[in-house]
C-alpha cells in the first residue's frame, strides 16, 4: 500500500460522521443523496489529509486539533523524506521523522492506535519497520509492549530471533503467543471437524450399516449388475443396479489413519506462511487418527515434530532468511515415509530452489508414484498469489502436483481433499502450473 493509499484509508476512517475537531460532518445527506458532493471546505480538508503537509498551501486548508494531530503521525512515517532512516529529516528542513528512539516510537504507535483502525495501524506499523528501518527497536521491550501485534509482526520478530536479547525475548514471547492464540481459536474448531469427517470418508467398509452406505461408490461399483426389466402393458423398460457389494464410510477410531509431513520453506519471504503453517501443524499433531511431521528448512533441514505441541516454540525454533534447498528437505521428508498410500505431503515454498532442480523434481515424481498424496502451497497465508518461481511451479504440475496459493481458511478443505484423495478444491489457476 502506497503513502498516499494509506492515507486515503486513514482519511475514510477520519471522516465517518465525526470530524476529528469533534464537531458533527453533515454525512446524513452523503448517505441519502450519494451523488451529493461535500462542502468545498470539507473537500479541501480531506484532500489536505490524503495528500499530506505538502498539499497545505494548494488547498487553503489549515488543520487543527484532533485532525492536527493525526496529520502529525501520517507526516512521521510518510512526510517528506520518508524513506530515510530513524533519526533523518525531510526536505527543506522539514522535521518529519520518528527519530530513532524506542520511546518516541512508542509514542507514534499509541498515538495511530488511537486516531486509526487496527487495519490501518498494522499497514502503518509494517512501512514504519520496512520504510524507516526500525526493526532494531523491536529489540527493546518497551517498544514491543506498545505494537499491534499480527501475523507480519510476528514474522519480524522471528527474524530478529538471533539477535534478540535475554531482556526481550520474554516480551517477544507474549506478543507471539498472542498471534498465534488469536489464530488457534480461529482456525481450530473448522479444521478438526473438516478433517475428521474427511477421515471418516476415507476409511470404507464392506458391510457398512444403511446410514453409513457411500450411494456413489456403491452405485459406481455396482455397475456390471445393471438389469434391463421389460415394461409391462407395452410400456417403456426400466432398469436397476443390483447392490451386490456395498462401499460404507468409516468412523472415526484413536488408530492413526493418515500420516501428515509439512514441510516448509523459512526463507525471509516465507514468513507469515510459516506463522500459519506452525499453528496447523499444532492443531494436526492434536489429532490422534493423524500422525503429523513438521519440518522447516534452508540450506538446512531441521525437524521441529517434537515441539508441535507447542506452536510458539516451533516458531522460535525457526530461523528465518537464508538461502533454500528444497530438494535436500525432500530427501529428508521421504527418508521418513513408511505408509506411503496413507501419507500426505504438503510442501510450502516459493520454489526458488537453490539445491539440484532436477533431484528435487525426480523426487516428487517418486513420492507420487508410490502413492503419497504431494501438495504443493507457494504461500500459506492472506496476502494473495506470492512471487514463486513459474519454471519449477509448471514442472511440478506437468507430474500432477499443481503449485498455488492457499489462504488459511481454504487449508482444511485442501487437507480433507488429499486424505480422501479427491482433486484438491484449487482457487486460483492462473497460480498454478
Amino acid at each position: 500500500m502506497t503513502a498516499h493509499a494509506t492515507r486515503h484509508a486513514a482519511q475514510d476512517h477520519a471522516t465517518q460522521d465525526h470530524d476529528r475537531t469533534g464537531k458533527t460532518v453533515d454525512t446524513e445527506t452523503e448517505r441519502t443523496h450519494p451523488s451529493a458532493p461535500p462542502a468545498d471546505g470539507e473537500r479541501m480538508r480531506r484532500w489536505r489529509m490524503v495528500l499530506g503537509a505538502d498539499s497545505a498551501e494548494s488547498t487553503g486548508c489549515t488543520l487543527t486539533g484532533q485532525d492536527a494531530a493525526m496529520d502529525g503521525a501520517l507526516n512521521a512515517l510518510y512526510g517528506g523524506g520518508g524513506g530515510k532512516k530513524p533519526g533523518g529529516r525531510g526536505g527543506g528542513g522539514r522535521s518529519a521523522g520518528l527519530g530513532a528512539s524506542a520511546p518516541s516510537v512508542a509514542r507514534w504507535l499509541g498515538d495511530i492506535r488511537t486516531y486509526f483502525p487496527s487495519s490501518v495501524v498494522q499497514v502503518m506499523q509494517r512501512d514504519a519497520i520496512d520504510r524507516l528501518g526500525l526493526s532494531a527497536l523491536l529489540l527493546e521491550p518497551e517498544m514491543l509492549e506498545a505494537v499491534e501485534a499480527d501475523v507480519h509482526l510476528v514474522g519480524t520478530l522471528l527474524s530478529l530471533n538471533k539477535a534478540m536479547p535475554e531482556t526481550t525475548k520474554e516480551t517477544a514471547r507474549a506478543v507471539v503467543r498472542k498471534v498465534v492464540d488469536d489464530l488457534e481459536k480461529r482456525l481450530e474448531s473448522r479444521t478438526r471437524a473438516t478433517l475428521t469427517g474427511a477421515l471418516d470418508r476415507s476409511a470404507r467398509i464392506s458391510r457398512p450399516r444403511h446410514r453409513d452406505i457411500d450411494w456413489d461408490r456403491t452405485i459406481r461399483a455396482n455397475l456390471k449388475n445393471y438389469l434391463t426389466i421389460p415394461g409391462t402393458d407395452g410400456g417403456p423398460d426400466t432398469g436397476t443396479v443390483v447392490p451386490e457389494r456395498l462401499i460404507g464410510y468409516g468412523r472415526a477410531s484413536q488408530s492413526v489413519k493418515k500420516d501428515v509431513i509439512l514441510c516448509i520453506d523459512q526463507s525471509g519471504s516465507m514468513a507469515a506462511s510459516v506463522v500459519y503453517a506452525s499453528v496447523f501443524g499444532a492443531v494436526l499433531a492434536s489429532m490422534r487418527t493423524l500422525d503429523t511431521r513438521l519440518v522447516v528448512f534452508d540450506t538446512a533441514v531441521v525437524d521441529l515434530t517434537d515441539q508441535l505441541d507447542d506452536p510458539v516454540d516451533v516458531l522460535f525454533g525457526t530461523q528465518l532468511g537464508g538461502g533454500t534447498d528444497i530438494n535436500r528437505a525432500l530427501a529428508y521428508c521421504q527418508s521418513k515415509i513408511i505408509r506411503p498410500a496413507d501419507t500426505v505431503v504438503v510442501l510450502i515454498s516459493d520454489l526458488y530452489e537453490g539445491g539440484i532442480r532436477d533431484e528435487m523434481l525426480k523426487r516428487v515424481a517418486a513420492m507420487k508414484a508410490s502413492g503419497v498424496q504431494f501438495v504443493t502451497l507457494l504461500a500459506l497465508s492472506d496476502e494473495g498469489a506470492p512471487a514463486y518461481d513459474h519454471e519449477h511451479a509448471a514442472a511440478l504440475g506437468a507430474l500432477g502436483a499443481p503449485a498455488f496459493a492457499c489462504t488459511p481458511d481454504l487449508f482444511p478443505d485442501i487437507m480433507a481433499a488429499a486424505i480422501e484423495k479427491r482433486p484438491l478444491p484449487i482457487p486460483d489457476k492462473e497460480t498454478g502450473s
